[in-house]
């Protein structure tokens, strides 16, 4: 397949990418200067129109999103615009050329009160600007029978990336904190489904294999734990003797759900199946770090 990849340099479209060219799908990544999401309108985005031309693309991936939980809060209208307008509109002008495209959601559009992992069929009721940002971006994209999204949660992955918040992922951050110190303290009340980019990647990549594929997916790694439980397991296979001291905290800064893990049954039907997490972790370790 020929197929655009937006978002190339962050962790995921840096996986797809590689993931994509193992099996030969042919790839075009553009630059943000070369087309930059921000800027994209549905009237008159000749860039983005002439690329998918151009390469006569198949599919495209759009991997760029405006993720930063807090900046969101404080700037909804960019976090609007990036999550939810942009996706819209990338949506229709790829329903135009009939071209498939798949766009990535969020676990924080649930509100985290059932207790117990998310389906698909699960109503949304997201507690802060990313998630419903996010939730936005799912229905509006959604209107056009060429889309797929996919709701994951809990990233991390080989390419570790700078942002605002600090360098790397929750994984790599957690082994950098054992070397500074004897004991740190970690949430253990916030729990999640923490899913390698490399299983995500090699799904998605399946997934687009089939037709008829217009639908919400959750793709993540099988299984949920707390923050303070995947510390613990990086610290048990990387023989890290850091003491990991579980703490609540209930922040005043932004509401956070407390138990968003999610559950994959749709791709589970068509045979699409991820590791559990803590294979996935290993796996990642031994990738990473040679262990």
């Amino acid at each position: 397949m020929n197929i655009l990849i937006v978002g190339k340099t962050g962790q995921l479209g840096s996986s797809l990418i590689n993931n994509a060219k193992r099996l030969k799908h042919n790839i075009t990544s553009p630059s943000r200067k070369e087309f930059d999401i921000e800027n994209i309108k549905i009237t008159d985005n000749i860039k983005f129109i002439n690329i998918l031309k151009e390469n006569e693309i198949d599919v495209v991936i759009n991997c760029a999103a405006y993720n930063n939980v807090v900046e969101c809060e404080n700037n909804s209208l960019y976090a609007f615009n990036i999550n939810c307008v942009a996706v819209k509109n990338m949506a229709a002008m790829c329903q135009d050329l009939n071209i498939q495209f798949i766009t990535f959601s969020t676990d924080y559009v649930f509100d985290g009160k059932k207790g117990n992992q998310y389906i698909e069929t699960d109503v949304s009721n997201p507690l802060n600007m990313y998630g419903l940002s996010k939730l936005c971006g799912e229905y509006s994209s959604l209107l056009y029978e060429n889309t797929t999204v996919i709701r994951t949660c809990g990233l991390y992955g080989l390419n570790s990336i700078f942002t605002k918040e600090g360098k790397g992922n929750f994984v790599d951050n957690r082994i950098a904190d054992s070397k500074l110190h004897n004991s740190i303290e970690i949430d253990c009340t916030l729990t999640v489904s923490p899913t390698y980019v490399e299983d995500l990647s090699s799904a998605i990549l399946k997934l687009i294999e089939y037709k008829n594929i217009h639908n919400l997916y959750h793709l993540v790694n099988e299984g949920y734990c707390s923050w303070y439980d995947l510390t613990k397991e990086i610290y048990t296979i990387m023989n890290i003797y850091t003491k990991v001291i579980p703490v609540e905290r209930n922040s005043t800064e932004i509401k956070r759900p407390k138990f968003t893990a999610l559950k994959n049954m749709r791709a589970k039907k068509i045979g699409i199946i991820l590791p559990h997490w803590k294979d996935a972790l290993r796996n990642y370790l031994e990738t990473k770090y040679g262990i």
